[in-house]
């Protein structure tokens, strides 16, 4: 199967995924190429501190929204969308970025996405945002106006091959 969202070893319990409609929760983490999947709905228990990879290799998936996301327990986010090079539409204004301390790789290789909205972000706490935006071929707007890099000591490779990228405010 491919896989869509990677769940973080020994926090299986803290996931419940649920597929279009469905009212049963979901115990797999992957799609296969013949499921008709137009929705899926991830709640999220206050328990977890990672995102760490959630979403890595999701190439199937064309749009991601986060209608609440009020948590502040998040420290990590590194490769959260890694390699989702189908990924056209990623809203993520509700983030709260308040105590993430790692954003490494973070939408590496989005492809496909051509607009990402971080104004919302908090990042005075980040110290690795290498490769964050490594590989967003197609992203041509970038409004990170909130970024604090006071505390980040890696930065390689940030926006490297970001070839559509022509401002950077």
């Amino acid at each position: 199967g491919n896989i869509f969202i990677n769940i973080p070893e020994n926090e299986n319990q803290y996931y419940h995924i649920f597929f279009n409609e469905n009212k049963e929760e979901i115990k797999r983490g992957y799609l296969t190429k013949n499921e008709k999947i137009s929705k899926i709905k991830i709640k999220i228990d206050y328990e977890v501190k990672s995102f760490k990879n959630l979403f890595k290799y999701c190439q199937c998936i064309e749009l991601i929204t986060f209608k609440r996301f009020f948590r502040s327990n998040i420290i990590n986010m590194s490769g959260m969308f890694y390699a989702c090079s189908s990924l056209k539409e990623l809203n993520i204004l509700n983030f709260n970025t308040n105590n993430v301390t790692n954003m490494e790789y973070m939408f590496y290789e989005c492809s496909s996405l051509k607009l990402l909205d971080l104004s919302n972000f908090n990042t005075n706490k980040v110290t690795d945002m290498s490769y964050m935006f490594y590989k967003c071929k197609s992203l041509k707007e970038l409004n990170p106006f909130n970024f604090n890099t006071i505390n980040v000591i890696n930065m390689s490779y940030m926006f490297s091959e970001c070839k559509s990228l022509k401002e950077l405010n």
